[in-house]
């Protein structure tokens, strides 16, 4: 009998079948996956850029047919569920898995290509040509190359990330050309609404807001806002709204020289007490001290 399996990084890390490249807190890289005819179901609860380098793999996702063939990239948000999958013999895989905290951190203020592109557009599948696979092929050595030297090097996870940075934000580059489309048929108003507020939450300075305030600027009622947007991407309008708060905090705190009682003033919290309340029971220590975190 086929299984569904919870996809995290725990569940990766341990299964045998699988070759790790790559992990820490908050990236997974995947080398090959050696069978995969077990798994009927599986949740996938990060966001996930898959590479078919062999083979093909059908399923649903999150309830729509979807179809990887050589050559192609499956770009996954978080949170989603992959039914009825059926694998070729020969299918293989290159894969990397990211949590949203450092997707936002990748990112910043260009997420909102991320967040078009998975709930809006809901472009999922990019076919590659040949230049685009070798560019990606050379910049994957590069990454191993700096996996295998790099050990017990300071600033190994710095230069990973800033790969990883690179090659995401390619991909975006790609998704986002990809997805100009002058055949899309006009959206659903609820999926109008739902792309407002994300536009809204990713151009405001001042996210630190409640979802009546961000309801009555988009003229909705919040009771209206917040099944729209669990409908269209999984997570309420407050869990976006907290993410967005807390990547703005992080980026300020860490990116920046301004001061704690500053970047309290820039992020609209009422005062510096209630801000260091809020980071420490956030992010489990003051906002002096996530700064001085290595």
């Amino acid at each position: 009998m086929k299984r569904q399996e919870e996809i995290t990084f725990q569940t990766l890390s341990v299964n045998e079948d699988i070759q790790i490249g790559y992990s820490d807190d908050d990236i997974l890289i995947v080398d090959s996956i050696q069978q995969f005819t077990e798994v009927n179901s599986a949740h996938v609860a990060m966001n996930a850029v898959v590479i078919c380098t062999s083979g093909k793999v059908q399923a649903q996702m999150n309830g729509n047919q979807m179809e990887l063939h050589k050559n192609q990239v499956a770009v996954i948000p978080q949170n989603v569920m992959i039914t009825e999958v059926m694998v070729s013999p020969d299918f293989n895989l290159k894969a990397m898995f990211l949590t949203n905290r450092i997707l936002q951190s990748f990112l910043h203020e260009k997420i909102s290509v991320w967040n078009d592109m998975m709930y809006i557009q809901r472009q999922h599948i990019l076919t590659m040509e040949e230049d685009e696979i070798l560019f990606y092929t050379h910049f994957y050595d590069m990454l191993c190359l700096v996996i295998e030297r790099g050990k017990g090097s300071p600033f190994q996870t710095d230069i990973i990330q800033s790969l990883l940075r690179a090659a995401i934000l390619g991909l975006c580059s790609a998704m986002k050309q990809f997805g100009k489309s002058p055949n899309m048929m006009p959206a659903p108003s609820s999926l109008y609404h739902f792309q407002r507020f994300l536009d809204l939450l990713h151009d405001t300075e001042v996210k630190f807001k409640s979802v009546e305030s961000y309801a009555s600027e988009l003229c909705i009622s919040p009771k209206y806002l917040t099944p729209i947007c669990k409908k269209y991407s999984g997570k309420t309008a407050n869990q976006w709204i907290r993410e967005q708060v807390l990547e703005d905090i992080r980026y300020y705190l860490k990116q920046t020289d301004l001061s704690i009682k500053q970047v309290c003033d820039r992020l609209g919290f009422p005062n510096p007490s209630f801000f260091g309340k809020y980071v420490k029971d956030h992010f489990g220590m003051t906002p002096m001290q996530f700064r001085n975190q290595s």
